[in-house]
């Protein structure tokens, strides 16, 4: 990662609308879902493993952007909190913002695939050597699919390619990559 994409959060973030009291209806226009995350870091080895209980919210991506995109784009925010082992118990906590474009032709058996990208920051209460920093950058990219329980539930499932890194702000910049599935139920 570099300055660019520092660059590119700190404009996302500072382009999303101000929730005021005007716009507080923003927020009851999302589909909020409670989510938990499970993940297996895979470079610079398989020692690190972590567990995440979250909460998420989801729009049309028209209801928060207003440049032209695809019609079924969803903007996603979440945010999770949990533990790591390094081997010991430590604290992560994380705040993502994605896009989530549905899969439509693919659609099978109550099924609806998804692709999702996104970036966030992410504070790890443990440090490898040569990363530098706890507070990081976290690019995501996954895919997944969204189906209804037989009692009506809605849920999504997710496996995420996932990392960590300070984005060369630090000249320690050792990064962290995982491996990451996601469950979450809507409410």
């Amino acid at each position: 990662m570099t300055r660019v994409s520092v660059t590119l959060v700190l404009l996302a973030l500072l382009s999303l609308p101000a929730l005021s009291q005007a716009e507080e209806s923003v927020w009851n226009k999302a589909h909020w879902a409670a989510t938990a995350n499970l993940a297996n870091s895979y470079s610079p080895g398989n020692e690190i493993q972590f567990g995440q209980l979250g909460l998420s919210a989801e729009w049309n991506y028209a209801q928060i952007w207003a440049h032209r995109a695809p019609q079924k784009l969803k903007f996603k925010l979440e945010g999770a909190a949990g533990l790591a082992s390094t081997p010991h118990c430590r604290a992560i906590i994380s705040a993502n913002m994605l896009a989530v474009y549905p899969l439509e032709p693919l659609t099978c058996c109550g099924l609806r695939p998804f692709i999702e990208a996104g970036i966030g920051l992410i504070y790890t209460d443990y440090q490898i050597e040569d990363q530098g920093l706890r507070i990081n950058f976290n690019p995501l990219l996954g895919i997944g699919g969204e189906f209804s329980s037989l009692n009506g539930q809605r849920w999504f499932v997710s496996a995420r390619l996932h990392h960590v890194s300070n984005g060369e702000l630090h000249r320690d910049n050792h990064g962290i990559n995982s491996v990451m599935f996601q469950v979450g139920r809507y409410f």
